[in-house]
């Protein structure tokens, strides 16, 4: 009896220590995973990596579908926040250095017609744009669009554009693509339907982290990928490595000019990517995915908006296989640039010069006008370098 007994009470200290150790080799697995993507974060994460990331803190399985439904649907914002938890996995995420991956709303910007845009104040105090686009339909249910960012700038420098005049500081991460929607749910207190990738920067110039994003935005917040779209001024190759992956998104090509001369003049990017190189790659894409390429042409007053431009488009288009939609931009006034927007006239006469040709098109409705509505207008009277280190306050709201 005496035996038996000592066994018990030796044995409950050993088990607890081989549980420790198991718990700290597996906290360290863990570690080293993220340490190798970078920064520890949890928002991106799958559930399927989220169960495993619980079972490696020496969690049961189901604390990973409990951190999902936290992350992506109660749109918790720090590791203290995650209360469903218990406090020893909690201190254990801490102490290994994650973070949920939330970011502040340092200002917002909303206009007459109920666009919100807002300005996310990232962890190295650079500010980002992302814009909440409320239609509402005929039978009364809301369509809301989420224009998001893909880079801190752009280094593409396009003439019109007040993002490329605002310079490039860096490629954003993943989370911090996916957290412009939960910022825009949380302020619209409404699910974010569509996803256009026309915000700050060239997603191709930022693909990996855009896809990653794109599968979260898909599977974890569940927006269908034929509600999102991925915009493209034109970078060689990627064209061809989007369409490998065969989404059902939309890919959106900013073309803004029906030839070359014009286009370089337009979109200095366009040197190194002749327009015949990209239709032809928009060609292979349609082929490779089935998805009609749709095409962004931005109407500059005097510059490329006349009936003949229109008829030279139409000509190309044709040219490159037909079946193309055409989505006319009446240019958005920006200081400092030599560029006016056109009159309505000039752009119902290009639309309608294009229809006779039998091309596909569509005008978008200018929205947020007098809420700095020009991609990267509102980033660039807020900030061209980092933020210097600032109290945590509450976001500023600007209605107008």
């Amino acid at each position: 009896m005496a035996s038996t007994a000592l066994q018990h009470v030796c044995a409950a200290p050993i088990a607890r220590a081989i549980r420790s150790r198991a718990i700290l080799a597996s906290s360290s697995v863990a570690s080293a995973r993220a340490t190798d993507a970078g920064p520890h974060v949890l928002l991106g994460m799958s559930e399927p990596d989220l169960q495993k990331l619980a079972l490696d803190f020496g969690q049961q399985k189901y604390r990973g579908k409990q951190l999902h439904h936290l992350l992506y649907k109660a749109k918790v914002k720090d590791i203290e926040s995650l209360s469903q938890l218990p406090q020893a996995f909690r201190d254990s995420l801490r102490e290994m250095g994650w973070k949920v991956g939330r970011s502040p709303v340092h200002h917002a910007v909303t206009a007459a017609d109920g666009t919100i845009k807002i300005l996310i104040k990232l962890e190295d105090n650079r500010l980002v744009e992302t814009v909440g686009i409320p239609v509402e339909d005929d039978q009364g249910s809301l369509r809301l669009t989420a224009c998001v960012s893909s880079q801190v700038g752009c280094p593409l420098r396009c003439s019109f554009c007040a993002t490329g005049k605002g310079g490039y500081s860096r490629n954003l991460r993943s989370h911090e693509i996916v957290e412009q929607v939960l910022a825009l749910e949380e302020l619209f207190k409404h699910r974010v339907t569509n996803v256009v990738f026309m915000g700050m920067g060239e997603p191709m110039l930022n693909l990996s982290a855009v896809l990653e994003a794109h599968r979260c935005l898909n599977k974890d917040i569940q927006i269908g990928q034929r509600m999102i779209t991925i915009s493209t001024v034109g970078v060689p190759n990627t064209i061809k490595k989007l369409a490998s992956h065969k989404l059902q998104s939309t890919l959106a090509v900013s073309l803004h000019a029906p030839n070359q001369k014009l286009r370089e003049t337009i979109v200095p990017s366009a040197k190194s990517y002749p327009l015949d190189a990209l239709m032809e790659d928009c060609r292979d894409y349609f082929r490779e995915t089935g998805r009609r390429v749709s095409f962004e042409y931005t109407l500059l007053a005097g510059i490329n908006d006349g009936t003949d431009h229109a008829s030279e488009l139409a000509q190309m288009l044709h040219e490159w296989g037909g079946g193309y939609h055409v989505n006319l931009i009446p240019f958005n006034p920006i200081d400092g640039s030599e560029y006016r927007r056109p009159y309505k006239k000039a752009v119902l006469a290009f639309s309608a010069a294009l229809e006779s040709r039998r091309i596909t098109v569509s005008v978008r409705q200018t929205r947020g006008l007098d809420a700095s509505a020009a991609c990267g207008q509102l980033r660039n009277e807020f900030q061209k370098s980092p933020l210097l280190e600032l109290p945590a306050s509450e976001p500023q709201f600007s209605p107008v």
